[in-house]
């Protein structure tokens, strides 16, 4: 792909790489976890070679992409401080679902949407790491009924992220030239200045 030496660098090698390794781990663990959640989705431990070694495999999954969210999270929670033309942009959030984003407020490398799914995912983040460590009878042998409870925590709190996850790649591939960044590290002058005018006058001082 040939790109526009003006492009703006939105992500570096290194935090497109920390994204991808989270991506991976988190469709693997999704694809173990729900063999285990329902009958009807137990055909998917094959994937990873039957249920004995789904049942392995998923803690240390678990346990690298809590690393890799943790690496991710120190890197860009200064970036996602949330602010009142944040709380502004969610509560108009409605307008740009409707295709009409010329009065929104300007935002600056994430908008409001993405600050509130990064502080929701971090908190989802902990609990499943808590809680499958304390589910993780290979290592740890707890109180049942702490277990149990952790059981329902650890699922409820998967839920969660898939349903968020399946909606961050949406409208990341709703929204045209948001994959790019991800694939490249790069966006267009227009693509910044139409989606974030804050991070574009920063970028570019204009």
């Amino acid at each position: 792909m040939i790109r526009d030496p003006k492009d703006l660098q939105r992500y570096t090698a290194a935090e497109r790489s920390n994204h991808m390794v989270i991506g991976i781990a988190f469709v693997l663990l999704a694809l173990s976890g729900l063999a285990f959640f329902h009958p009807a989705f137990f055909p998917l431990a094959q994937l990873f070679g039957g249920p004995v070694w789904t049942r392995i495999l998923h803690p240390y999954a678990g346990v690298v992409m809590a690393l890799s969210f943790a690496a991710l999270f120190f890197r860009f929670r200064a970036a996602n401080k949330m602010t009142a033309a944040d709380r502004q942009w969610l509560s108009q959030v409605g307008q740009m679902v409707d295709g009409d984003d010329h009065n929104m407020p300007e935002q600056g490398k994430f908008n409001g949407g993405q600050k509130l799914m990064f502080w929701v995912l971090a908190v989802c983040m902990l609990l499943m790491t808590a809680s499958g460590l304390v589910i993780w009878r290979a290592w740890f042998d707890l109180d049942p009924a702490l277990v149990r409870l952790a059981f329902v925590v650890h699922a409820a709190t998967a839920a969660v992220s898939i349903a968020l996850v399946m909606v961050h790649v949406y409208v990341a591939i709703w929204v045209t030239g948001t994959t790019r960044a991800m694939w490249y590290g790069t966006v267009t002058r227009a693509w910044a200045r139409q989606h974030h005018r804050g991070w574009y006058r920063q970028m570019t001082g204009k």
